[in-house]
Protein backbone atom coordinates (compact mmCIF):
# COMPACT_ATOMS: atom_id res chain seq x y z
CA UNK A 1 0.00 0.00 0.00
CA UNK A 2 3.20 2.03 0.51
CA UNK A 3 3.95 1.81 -3.02
CA UNK A 4 0.62 2.80 -4.33
CA UNK A 5 0.80 6.08 -2.07
CA UNK A 6 4.14 7.04 -3.61
CA UNK A 7 4.42 8.42 -7.60
CA UNK A 8 5.28 5.75 -9.58
CA UNK A 9 3.55 3.36 -7.96
CA UNK A 10 0.22 5.50 -9.10
CA UNK A 11 1.47 6.04 -12.42
CA UNK A 12 2.40 1.95 -12.90
CA UNK A 13 -1.08 1.26 -11.53
CA UNK A 14 -3.11 4.18 -14.00
CA UNK A 15 -1.50 2.66 -16.66
CA UNK A 16 -1.54 -1.60 -16.02
CA UNK A 17 -5.16 -0.25 -16.20
CA UNK A 18 -5.60 1.34 -19.08
CA UNK A 19 -3.48 -1.52 -20.87
CA UNK A 20 -6.14 -3.89 -19.37
CA UNK A 21 -8.71 -2.35 -19.71
CA UNK A 22 -8.03 -1.40 -23.74
CA UNK A 23 -6.88 -5.20 -24.16
CA UNK A 24 -10.01 -6.01 -22.51
CA UNK A 25 -12.09 -4.31 -24.84
CA UNK A 26 -10.30 -5.28 -28.09
CA UNK A 27 -10.60 -9.14 -26.71
CA UNK A 28 -14.57 -8.54 -26.28
CA UNK A 29 -14.61 -6.89 -29.73
CA UNK A 30 -12.73 -9.56 -31.02
CA UNK A 31 -15.48 -12.22 -29.77
CA UNK A 32 -18.49 -9.96 -31.11
CA UNK A 33 -16.63 -10.09 -34.72
CA UNK A 34 -16.57 -14.06 -34.43
CA UNK A 35 -19.82 -14.70 -33.43
CA UNK A 36 -20.82 -12.61 -36.05
CA UNK A 37 -18.86 -13.86 -38.10
CA UNK A 38 -19.58 -17.45 -37.38
CA UNK A 39 -23.67 -16.20 -37.56
CA UNK A 40 -22.98 -15.15 -41.27
CA UNK A 41 -21.25 -18.18 -42.00
CA UNK A 42 -24.17 -20.33 -40.82
CA UNK A 43 -26.65 -18.48 -42.32
CA UNK A 44 -24.24 -18.77 -45.59
CA UNK A 45 -24.34 -22.71 -45.10
CA UNK A 46 -28.06 -23.10 -44.33
CA UNK A 47 -28.69 -21.15 -47.81
CA UNK A 48 -26.44 -23.38 -49.44
CA UNK A 49 -27.34 -26.82 -48.32
CA UNK A 50 -31.35 -25.36 -48.94
CA UNK A 51 -30.58 -24.83 -52.54
CA UNK A 52 -28.75 -27.74 -53.22
CA UNK A 53 -31.18 -29.57 -52.02
CA UNK A 54 -34.10 -27.67 -53.71
CA UNK A 55 -32.27 -27.49 -57.02
CA UNK A 56 -31.74 -31.87 -56.67
CA UNK A 57 -35.66 -31.82 -55.99
CA UNK A 58 -36.35 -30.52 -59.12
CA UNK A 59 -34.04 -32.89 -60.61
CA UNK A 60 -36.94 -35.81 -60.38
CA UNK A 61 -40.03 -33.74 -60.71
CA UNK A 62 -41.81 -31.61 -62.75
CA UNK A 63 -41.93 -28.48 -60.80
CA UNK A 64 -39.87 -25.23 -61.27
CA UNK A 65 -37.79 -23.79 -58.94
CA UNK A 66 -39.05 -20.54 -58.81
CA UNK A 67 -42.31 -22.18 -59.05
CA UNK A 68 -41.27 -23.90 -55.49
CA UNK A 69 -39.93 -20.72 -54.10
CA UNK A 70 -43.14 -18.90 -54.45
CA UNK A 71 -45.17 -22.21 -53.56
CA UNK A 72 -47.29 -20.69 -50.34
CA UNK A 73 -45.84 -22.56 -47.15
CA UNK A 74 -43.28 -24.12 -48.59
CA UNK A 75 -40.31 -25.35 -46.57
CA UNK A 76 -37.94 -25.41 -49.04
CA UNK A 77 -36.56 -22.28 -48.06
CA UNK A 78 -37.14 -20.10 -44.87
CA UNK A 79 -36.76 -16.16 -45.13
CA UNK A 80 -33.27 -15.45 -44.35
CA UNK A 81 -32.08 -18.71 -46.76
CA UNK A 82 -34.33 -17.00 -49.63
CA UNK A 83 -33.28 -13.25 -48.81
CA UNK A 84 -29.43 -14.75 -49.01
CA UNK A 85 -30.20 -16.83 -52.36
CA UNK A 86 -29.86 -14.77 -55.30
CA UNK A 87 -30.28 -17.85 -58.13
CA UNK A 88 -30.07 -21.29 -58.29
CA UNK A 89 -29.59 -22.69 -61.33
CA UNK A 90 -30.08 -26.23 -63.10
CA UNK A 91 -27.45 -27.13 -65.51
CA UNK A 92 -27.83 -30.93 -67.43
CA UNK A 93 -25.20 -32.90 -69.02
CA UNK A 94 -25.13 -31.46 -72.06
CA UNK A 95 -24.29 -28.38 -70.25
CA UNK A 96 -27.79 -26.67 -70.58
CA UNK A 97 -29.61 -24.51 -68.29
CA UNK A 98 -32.76 -26.44 -67.63
CA UNK A 99 -33.86 -24.27 -64.38
CA UNK A 100 -33.72 -21.11 -62.98
CA UNK A 101 -34.69 -18.65 -60.74
CA UNK A 102 -33.79 -16.05 -63.41
CA UNK A 103 -35.92 -15.50 -66.07
CA UNK A 104 -33.73 -14.58 -68.45
CA UNK A 105 -32.32 -17.92 -67.89
CA UNK A 106 -35.05 -20.53 -68.63
CA UNK A 107 -35.61 -22.74 -72.12
CA UNK A 108 -38.05 -21.09 -74.45
CA UNK A 109 -39.52 -22.13 -77.68
CA UNK A 110 -38.52 -21.80 -80.91
CA UNK A 111 -40.40 -20.86 -84.21
CA UNK A 112 -40.89 -24.78 -84.76
CA UNK A 113 -42.23 -25.34 -81.38
CA UNK A 114 -38.66 -26.99 -80.75
CA UNK A 115 -37.60 -25.65 -77.13
CA UNK A 116 -34.31 -23.68 -77.21
CA UNK A 117 -32.05 -23.83 -74.43
CA UNK A 118 -29.14 -21.14 -72.59
CA UNK A 119 -26.13 -22.57 -73.10
CA UNK A 120 -24.32 -22.14 -69.82
CA UNK A 121 -20.96 -20.59 -71.78
CA UNK A 122 -23.27 -18.05 -72.65
CA UNK A 123 -23.69 -16.82 -69.29
CA UNK A 124 -20.75 -14.36 -68.74
CA UNK A 125 -22.35 -12.50 -65.84
CA UNK A 126 -21.90 -15.15 -62.90
CA UNK A 127 -20.13 -14.49 -60.27
CA UNK A 128 -17.26 -15.95 -59.31
CA UNK A 129 -17.17 -19.49 -58.65
CA UNK A 130 -16.02 -20.69 -54.79
CA UNK A 131 -14.07 -24.04 -54.17
CA UNK A 132 -14.38 -24.93 -57.97
CA UNK A 133 -11.64 -27.22 -57.16
CA UNK A 134 -13.08 -30.23 -56.40
CA UNK A 135 -15.06 -30.06 -59.66
CA UNK A 136 -12.28 -31.72 -61.41
CA UNK A 137 -11.82 -31.56 -65.45
CA UNK A 138 -15.33 -29.97 -65.59
CA UNK A 139 -14.14 -27.05 -64.24
CA UNK A 140 -12.99 -25.27 -67.49
CA UNK A 141 -16.48 -25.46 -68.79
CA UNK A 142 -17.67 -22.83 -66.28
CA UNK A 143 -17.26 -19.03 -66.74
CA UNK A 144 -16.93 -18.26 -63.76
CA UNK A 145 -14.22 -20.00 -62.42
CA UNK A 146 -12.15 -17.69 -60.69
CA UNK A 147 -9.15 -16.62 -63.30
CA UNK A 148 -11.84 -15.50 -65.63
CA UNK A 149 -14.25 -14.64 -63.53
CA UNK A 150 -15.62 -10.63 -62.23
CA UNK A 151 -13.48 -10.58 -59.33
CA UNK A 152 -15.27 -6.94 -58.21
CA UNK A 153 -18.41 -9.09 -57.70
CA UNK A 154 -20.44 -8.47 -54.70
CA UNK A 155 -22.46 -11.81 -55.01
CA UNK A 156 -20.78 -15.37 -55.25
CA UNK A 157 -21.72 -19.03 -56.80
CA UNK A 158 -21.33 -22.32 -55.66
CA UNK A 159 -21.53 -25.43 -57.58
CA UNK A 160 -22.39 -29.35 -56.63
CA UNK A 161 -22.70 -32.09 -58.99
CA UNK A 162 -25.16 -34.60 -58.89
CA UNK A 163 -25.16 -38.03 -60.69
CA UNK A 164 -28.53 -38.43 -62.33
CA UNK A 165 -29.89 -41.72 -64.73
CA UNK A 166 -29.21 -38.67 -67.75
CA UNK A 167 -25.11 -38.27 -66.76
CA UNK A 168 -24.26 -35.57 -64.38
CA UNK A 169 -26.12 -32.19 -64.01
CA UNK A 170 -24.92 -29.09 -61.73
CA UNK A 171 -26.91 -27.43 -59.33
CA UNK A 172 -25.30 -24.03 -58.81
CA UNK A 173 -26.45 -21.81 -55.95
CA UNK A 174 -25.65 -17.81 -56.43
CA UNK A 175 -25.81 -15.98 -52.83
CA UNK A 176 -26.33 -12.76 -52.22
CA UNK A 177 -23.17 -10.62 -50.43
CA UNK A 178 -23.70 -7.43 -49.24
CA UNK A 179 -20.26 -5.62 -49.57
CA UNK A 180 -21.01 -2.41 -47.74
CA UNK A 181 -22.11 -5.30 -44.99
CA UNK A 182 -18.91 -6.87 -45.05
CA UNK A 183 -17.20 -3.34 -44.65
CA UNK A 184 -19.29 -2.43 -42.11
CA UNK A 185 -18.36 -5.73 -40.26
CA UNK A 186 -14.96 -5.02 -41.23
CA UNK A 187 -14.57 -1.22 -40.23
CA UNK A 188 -16.98 -1.85 -36.66
CA UNK A 189 -13.17 -2.78 -34.72
CA UNK A 190 -11.45 -0.42 -36.31
CA UNK A 191 -13.60 2.43 -35.42
CA UNK A 192 -14.02 0.70 -32.06
CA UNK A 193 -9.99 0.54 -31.60
CA UNK A 194 -9.97 4.04 -32.44
CA UNK A 195 -12.41 5.08 -30.31
CA UNK A 196 -10.66 3.37 -27.34
CA UNK A 197 -6.86 4.63 -28.21
CA UNK A 198 -8.75 8.40 -28.47
CA UNK A 199 -10.10 8.06 -25.28
CA UNK A 200 -6.68 6.25 -24.00
CA UNK A 201 -4.72 9.15 -25.52
CA UNK A 202 -7.21 11.82 -23.45
CA UNK A 203 -6.77 9.91 -20.66
CA UNK A 204 -2.94 9.73 -20.99
CA UNK A 205 -2.90 13.35 -22.06
CA UNK A 206 -4.86 13.90 -18.87
CA UNK A 207 -2.46 12.11 -16.12
CA UNK A 208 0.62 13.37 -17.80
CA UNK A 209 -0.64 16.98 -17.21
CA UNK A 210 -1.55 16.09 -13.64
CA UNK A 211 1.26 14.17 -13.08
CA UNK A 212 3.42 17.26 -14.55
CA UNK A 213 1.98 20.11 -13.05
CA UNK A 214 3.76 20.03 -9.52
CA UNK A 215 7.01 19.73 -11.33
CA UNK A 216 5.71 23.04 -13.51
CA UNK A 217 4.65 24.46 -10.69
CA UNK A 218 8.05 23.72 -8.81
CA UNK A 219 9.60 25.13 -11.72
CA UNK A 220 7.93 28.06 -11.12
CA UNK A 221 8.38 28.74 -7.60
CA UNK A 222 12.55 27.99 -7.98
CA UNK A 223 12.43 30.72 -10.88
CA UNK A 224 10.25 33.18 -8.28
CA UNK A 225 13.09 32.27 -5.64
CA UNK A 226 16.00 32.86 -7.72
CA UNK A 227 14.77 36.04 -8.96
CA UNK A 228 14.24 37.34 -5.36
CA UNK A 229 11.12 36.33 -4.28
CA UNK A 230 10.81 34.27 -0.99
CA UNK A 231 7.34 34.99 0.02
CA UNK A 232 6.40 32.40 -2.74
CA UNK A 233 5.14 28.99 -2.07
CA UNK A 234 4.50 25.91 -4.33
CA UNK A 235 1.03 24.51 -3.52
CA UNK A 236 1.46 21.12 -3.99
CA UNK A 237 2.77 20.55 -0.56
CA UNK A 238 -0.43 18.60 0.67
CA UNK A 239 0.15 15.78 -2.14
CA UNK A 240 0.49 12.56 -0.25
CA UNK A 241 3.39 11.25 -2.90
CA UNK A 242 6.67 12.10 -3.50
CA UNK A 243 5.92 15.34 -5.78
CA UNK A 244 4.28 16.49 -2.39
CA UNK A 245 7.05 15.70 0.00
CA UNK A 246 9.87 17.61 -2.60
CA UNK A 247 7.18 20.75 -2.55
CA UNK A 248 6.90 20.22 1.29
CA UNK A 249 11.07 20.45 1.14
CA UNK A 250 11.34 23.17 -1.27
CA UNK A 251 8.63 25.59 0.82
CA UNK A 252 10.67 24.07 3.99
CA UNK A 253 13.88 25.76 2.28
CA UNK A 254 12.32 28.86 1.38
CA UNK A 255 10.69 30.03 4.74
CA UNK A 256 14.46 29.32 6.38
CA UNK A 257 15.75 31.48 3.15
CA UNK A 258 13.28 33.98 3.94
CA UNK A 259 13.90 33.54 7.70
CA UNK A 260 17.83 34.36 7.10
CA UNK A 261 17.55 37.03 4.83
CA UNK A 262 14.82 38.78 7.39
CA UNK A 263 17.73 38.10 10.36
CA UNK A 264 20.56 39.87 7.58
CA UNK A 265 18.28 42.59 7.16
CA UNK A 266 18.02 43.05 10.83
CA UNK A 267 21.62 42.43 11.44
CA UNK A 268 22.76 44.74 8.80
CA UNK A 269 20.54 47.81 10.00
CA UNK A 270 21.18 47.05 13.87
CA UNK A 271 25.01 47.66 12.62
CA UNK A 272 24.09 50.47 10.54
CA UNK A 273 22.20 51.94 13.28
CA UNK A 274 24.79 51.29 15.85
CA UNK A 275 27.34 52.94 13.64
CA UNK A 276 25.03 55.94 12.78
CA UNK A 277 24.10 56.09 16.68
CA UNK A 278 27.72 56.47 17.53
CA UNK A 279 28.73 58.74 14.77
CA UNK A 280 25.59 60.87 15.31
CA UNK A 281 25.77 61.27 19.24
CA UNK A 282 29.23 62.63 18.22
CA UNK A 283 28.40 64.93 16.15
CA UNK A 284 25.59 65.97 17.82
CA UNK A 285 27.77 66.99 20.78
CA UNK A 286 30.00 68.74 18.32
CA UNK A 287 26.77 70.75 16.87
CA UNK A 288 25.08 71.29 19.75
CA UNK A 289 27.90 72.97 21.59
CA UNK A 290 27.75 75.72 19.13
CA UNK A 291 24.12 76.01 18.39
CA UNK A 292 23.60 76.95 22.10
CA UNK A 293 26.42 79.63 21.83
CA UNK A 294 24.94 80.74 18.90
CA UNK A 295 21.34 80.79 20.61
CA UNK A 296 22.44 82.25 23.40
CA UNK A 297 24.66 84.75 21.79
CA UNK A 298 21.19 85.91 19.60
CA UNK A 299 18.99 86.30 22.77
CA UNK A 300 22.14 88.84 23.97
CA UNK A 301 22.13 90.42 20.76
CA UNK A 302 18.42 90.98 20.85
CA UNK A 303 18.16 92.26 24.35
CA UNK A 304 21.74 94.60 24.55
CA UNK A 305 22.35 95.69 20.68
CA UNK A 306 18.50 96.37 19.72
CA UNK A 307 18.75 99.65 17.97
CA UNK A 308 17.38 102.83 19.09
CA UNK A 309 15.28 103.50 15.21
CA UNK A 310 12.15 101.98 15.46
CA UNK A 311 12.25 100.72 11.51
CA UNK A 312 15.32 99.12 12.07
CA UNK A 313 14.52 97.77 15.68
CA UNK A 314 12.29 95.86 13.42
CA UNK A 315 13.76 94.39 10.80
CA UNK A 316 17.06 94.02 13.71
CA UNK A 317 14.52 91.55 15.76
CA UNK A 318 13.23 90.10 12.46
CA UNK A 319 16.70 88.52 11.40
CA UNK A 320 17.20 87.45 14.70
CA UNK A 321 14.26 85.37 14.99
CA UNK A 322 14.60 84.02 11.59
CA UNK A 323 18.16 82.66 12.90
CA UNK A 324 16.77 81.25 15.69
CA UNK A 325 13.96 79.56 14.13
CA UNK A 326 16.87 78.11 11.51
CA UNK A 327 19.06 77.11 14.88
CA UNK A 328 16.01 75.93 16.52
CA UNK A 329 14.94 73.44 12.91
CA UNK A 330 18.86 72.36 13.24
CA UNK A 331 18.41 70.95 16.97
CA UNK A 332 15.16 69.42 15.63
CA UNK A 333 16.59 67.17 13.13
CA UNK A 334 19.37 66.43 15.45
CA UNK A 335 17.16 65.34 18.17
CA UNK A 336 15.24 63.10 15.22
CA UNK A 337 18.39 61.63 14.36
CA UNK A 338 19.33 60.92 17.87
CA UNK A 339 15.96 59.36 18.49
CA UNK A 340 16.26 57.08 16.13
CA UNK A 341 19.81 56.10 16.68
CA UNK A 342 19.41 55.22 19.98
CA UNK A 343 17.84 52.24 21.49
CA UNK A 344 14.41 52.69 22.37
CA UNK A 345 13.37 52.13 26.18
CA UNK A 346 9.48 52.69 26.44
CA UNK A 347 8.47 52.72 30.46
CA UNK A 348 4.98 51.09 29.26
CA UNK A 349 1.89 51.63 31.36
CA UNK A 350 -1.84 52.04 31.23
CA UNK A 351 -2.64 55.68 28.88
CA UNK A 352 -6.07 56.88 28.17
CA UNK A 353 -6.05 56.55 24.51
CA UNK A 354 -8.27 59.89 24.33
CA UNK A 355 -5.82 62.03 26.42
CA UNK A 356 -2.62 60.80 23.88
CA UNK A 357 -4.41 62.12 20.63
CA UNK A 358 -5.70 64.96 22.63
CA UNK A 359 -1.73 65.66 23.81
CA UNK A 360 -0.27 65.50 20.35
CA UNK A 361 -3.32 67.88 18.94
CA UNK A 362 -2.33 71.21 20.91
CA UNK A 363 1.20 71.09 19.35
CA UNK A 364 -0.73 71.25 16.06
CA UNK A 365 -4.21 73.31 16.91
CA UNK A 366 -2.77 76.83 16.01
CA UNK A 367 -0.96 76.09 12.64
CA UNK A 368 -4.13 74.02 11.89
CA UNK A 369 -6.50 77.20 12.73
CA UNK A 370 -4.06 79.46 10.76
CA UNK A 371 -4.32 76.96 7.90
CA UNK A 372 -8.66 76.95 8.30
CA UNK A 373 -8.47 72.81 8.44
CA UNK A 374 -11.05 71.43 10.82
CA UNK A 375 -10.51 68.69 13.76
CA UNK A 376 -12.73 66.67 14.38
CA UNK A 377 -11.71 63.38 17.35
CA UNK A 378 -14.17 60.57 16.90
CA UNK A 379 -14.31 58.24 19.99
CA UNK A 380 -16.10 54.83 20.47
CA UNK A 381 -17.92 53.98 23.50
CA UNK A 382 -16.32 51.89 25.75
CA UNK A 383 -12.19 52.57 24.71
CA UNK A 384 -10.26 50.99 27.20
CA UNK A 385 -6.56 52.01 28.37
CA UNK A 386 -3.84 51.35 26.24
CA UNK A 387 -0.25 50.44 27.59
CA UNK A 388 1.87 52.73 26.29
CA UNK A 389 4.80 55.14 26.78
CA UNK A 390 2.68 58.41 26.79
CA UNK A 391 6.11 60.36 25.50
CA UNK A 392 7.17 58.13 22.84
CA UNK A 393 2.90 58.12 21.57
CA UNK A 394 3.03 61.66 22.14
CA UNK A 395 5.68 61.68 19.19
CA UNK A 396 3.93 58.97 17.30
CA UNK A 397 0.88 61.23 16.73
CA UNK A 398 2.43 64.37 16.53
CA UNK A 399 4.51 63.25 14.09
CA UNK A 400 1.26 61.86 12.19
CA UNK A 401 -0.87 65.16 12.80
CA UNK A 402 2.28 67.76 11.77
CA UNK A 403 2.45 65.44 7.86
CA UNK A 404 -1.40 65.27 7.74
CA UNK A 405 -1.49 69.75 8.38
CA UNK A 406 1.80 69.50 5.84
CA UNK A 407 0.05 67.89 3.04
CA UNK A 408 -3.57 70.14 3.13
CA UNK A 409 -0.95 73.24 3.69
CA UNK A 410 -2.91 76.60 3.12
CA UNK A 411 -5.90 75.40 0.99
CA UNK A 412 -7.84 74.41 4.32
CA UNK A 413 -8.85 70.76 4.74
CA UNK A 414 -10.57 68.17 7.34
CA UNK A 415 -8.51 66.09 9.75
CA UNK A 416 -10.19 63.55 11.33
CA UNK A 417 -9.33 60.90 14.23
CA UNK A 418 -11.39 57.94 14.57
CA UNK A 419 -10.84 55.86 17.88
CA UNK A 420 -12.33 52.69 18.58
CA UNK A 421 -11.82 48.86 19.30
CA UNK A 422 -10.29 46.57 17.24
CA UNK A 423 -9.31 42.04 17.01
CA UNK A 424 -12.09 41.59 19.69
CA UNK A 425 -11.19 44.02 22.08
CA UNK A 426 -7.50 43.26 22.06
CA UNK A 427 -6.22 46.98 20.17
CA UNK A 428 -7.38 50.10 19.81
CA UNK A 429 -7.51 51.01 16.38
CA UNK A 430 -6.58 54.96 15.84
CA UNK A 431 -7.34 56.22 12.07
CA UNK A 432 -5.79 59.68 11.08
CA UNK A 433 -7.32 60.80 8.20
CA UNK A 434 -6.75 63.82 6.32
CA UNK A 435 -8.10 65.61 2.64
CA UNK A 436 -4.86 66.78 1.65
CA UNK A 437 -2.41 66.04 -1.47
CA UNK A 438 -2.22 62.34 -0.51
CA UNK A 439 1.17 59.78 -1.35
CA UNK A 440 2.03 58.55 -4.87
CA UNK A 441 1.31 54.92 -5.01
CA UNK A 442 4.70 54.11 -5.76
CA UNK A 443 6.04 55.73 -2.88
CA UNK A 444 3.99 53.69 -0.30
CA UNK A 445 6.62 51.59 0.17
CA UNK A 446 9.06 53.52 1.19
CA UNK A 447 7.87 56.11 3.31
CA UNK A 448 8.41 54.59 6.41
CA UNK A 449 12.07 53.47 5.36
CA UNK A 450 14.87 55.89 7.20
CA UNK A 451 16.45 59.14 5.32
CA UNK A 452 13.61 58.52 2.97
CA UNK A 453 11.89 62.13 2.38
CA UNK A 454 9.87 63.95 -0.72
CA UNK A 455 10.08 67.45 1.48
CA UNK A 456 12.95 69.55 0.48
CA UNK A 457 13.51 70.30 4.29
CA UNK A 458 12.30 67.05 5.51
CA UNK A 459 15.65 64.31 7.23
CA UNK A 460 13.14 61.52 6.22
CA UNK A 461 13.17 59.98 10.09
CA UNK A 462 9.52 61.13 11.40
CA UNK A 463 7.59 57.80 9.86
CA UNK A 464 10.71 55.99 10.66
CA UNK A 465 11.06 56.89 14.36
CA UNK A 466 6.86 56.63 14.33
CA UNK A 467 7.27 53.08 13.06
CA UNK A 468 10.15 52.10 15.86
CA UNK A 469 8.05 53.30 18.65
CA UNK A 470 5.00 51.56 17.13
CA UNK A 471 6.71 47.46 16.80
CA UNK A 472 8.23 48.81 20.49
CA UNK A 473 4.49 48.92 21.71
CA UNK A 474 4.15 45.27 19.94
CA UNK A 475 1.24 47.49 17.68
CA UNK A 476 1.34 48.01 14.02
CA UNK A 477 0.58 50.83 11.39
CA UNK A 478 -0.63 50.45 7.61
CA UNK A 479 -1.26 53.58 5.56
CA UNK A 480 -3.90 53.97 2.57
CA UNK A 481 -3.77 56.89 0.13
CA UNK A 482 -5.05 58.28 -3.16
CA UNK A 483 -2.63 61.07 -4.92
CA UNK A 484 -4.94 64.26 -5.03
CA UNK A 485 -7.80 63.43 -2.19
CA UNK A 486 -5.71 62.20 1.03
CA UNK A 487 -4.17 59.53 3.46
CA UNK A 488 -5.27 57.69 6.12
CA UNK A 489 -2.51 55.93 8.62
CA UNK A 490 -4.29 53.43 10.95
CA UNK A 491 -2.54 52.32 14.01
CA UNK A 492 -3.33 49.63 16.65
CA UNK A 493 -2.24 49.24 19.99
CA UNK A 494 -2.51 46.64 22.69
CA UNK A 495 -5.24 47.32 24.67
CA UNK A 496 -4.32 46.38 28.89
CA UNK A 497 -6.17 43.63 29.07
CA UNK A 498 -5.07 42.42 25.61
CA UNK A 499 -1.50 42.47 27.00
CA UNK A 500 -2.11 40.59 30.02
Amino acid sequence: MNFLNTFRGRLLLILALMLIGTIGVQYYLNLVSQEENNELRDEQARAIVSGFALGAYTLTGEDRVKDLVDQPGQRWLDDQCRARIKDIIIIDNEWRISDSLNEDYLPTTGDGGEVVYRRLSELTDLPPLMEGGRLGDDLARFPNRKSAANKNADDEAHVVPIETSKGRWYVMVILRNDRSEAARRAAQPLIVTLAVLSISTLVTFLLVWRFTRPIANLSAAARRVAEGDLTFRVPDENRSDEMGRLAQRFNEMTSELEKSKELEEQLQQAEKSAVIGRLGSAIAHEIRNPLNYINLTLDHLRSKFAPDDKDRQATFKKLISQIKDEVARINSQISDFLNYSRPANANLRPVNARQVVENSLRIIEGQAEENHIKIAVIEHENVPEILGDPEFLRSVFTNLFINAVQSMGADGGHLTVKIGLDDGGQYVRFEVTDTGNGIPAENLSKIFEPYYSTKETGTGLGLAIVQKIIDVHNGTIAVESIEGEGTKFSVRLPTVEGRR
